[in-house]
């Protein structure tokens, strides 16, 4: 009954979400967002209110329970879209209320040949289950830096269920991370789908959430009972509002939305292709 109770107070607490134009307390990170993270999105208010919205009914339709205000991320891995949204989940108001922070280009997965999936949609906990670890810089026989430059943090949460992209299709385990990627070869080509089901993210928006402990409710609280997390930054000003969730959705879009170009390398790609064309 307790339980029962509990769902249905975040549900009513949930219901018709807003983004207010001007706010105070963890909405003071949105500034921080523009000024540090370099790739960005610049994005309309009726789109900031529909993801908010979209936000809501997977949450909603988890049951993902909320005692305190947190940060959380959203991302449309749509073909057409191909981006991540911040928000700030405030609780003190009712109903609740969803604070726009900024947003960014992403990848996911490409089906199309072997080993790639079609990165899932849900709602995923960042835990202590499947600890983070940090990128060593290496490179591929290709030369590419997969998980981006040495220090990057990769996010991990754990293994998924995810639609295979190749033979026969059909559902298979894959292992979701959230990582920063190649900063030459890849990260030009963020706001397509590429990678092989994780996402790929901007250098600087990893750096973000990591230094600001977007995602590390769950690791903040471990640090605070005396454990040690070698993959934590010394240097971190974490959030009072550290959250947890990562929440994958789909638009349905079937165009590119003007606030979500299509990547200047590939672009120049197609500008290449059509002259040699001609």
């Amino acid at each position: 009954m307790r339980v029962k109770k509990l769902l249905l107070t975040v549900a009513l607490l949930f219901a018709v979400p807003s983004v207010p134009a001007q706010t105070d307390d963890g909405a003071a990170l949105a500034p921080v967002f523009q000024r540090e993270v370099d790739r960005r999105l610049d994005i309309p208010r009726e789109a900031r209110e529909r993801y908010a919205q979209l936000l809501e009914a997977a949450l909603s339709g988890a049951e993902t329970p909320f005692m305190d205000s947190q940060y959380l991320l959203v991302l449309d891995r749509n073909p057409h879209v191909q981006a991540i949204f911040l928000y700030w989940l405030d609780l003190r108001a009712y109903p609740a209320e969803f604070h726009f922070i900024g947003a960014a280009p992403v990848s996911t997965g490409k089906p199309g040949a072997y080993d790639y999936f079609t990165t899932p949609t849900g709602v995923f906990a960042h835990t202590l289950a499947n600890k983070d670890y940090r990128a060593e810089g290496t490179r591929s026989k290709l030369g590419i830096c997969g998980f981006g430059r040495k220090g990057m943090r990769v996010y991990d949460f754990g293994w998924v269920q995810g639609e295979r992209g190749w033979g026969r299709g059909g559902m298979g385990r894959m292992r979701l991370l959230m990582h920063a990627t190649d900063p030459d070869y890849l990260e030009p080509h963020l706001g397509e789908a590429m990678s092989k089901g994780c996402i790929r993210i901007p250098a600087t928006l990893n750096d973000f959430i990591d230094r600001y402990g977007i995602l590390d409710a769950d690791y903040e609280q471990a640090l605070a009972n005396g454990e040690r997390l070698w993959m934590m930054r010394p240097d971190r000003t974490p959030t009072p509002w550290s959250g947890r969730y990562l929440v994958i959705v789909d638009s349905g879009s079937t165009e590119r939305p003007v606030w979500s170009p299509v990547p200047a390398a590939r672009q120049a790609e197609k500008n290449m292709d059509s002259g040699s064309v001609r």
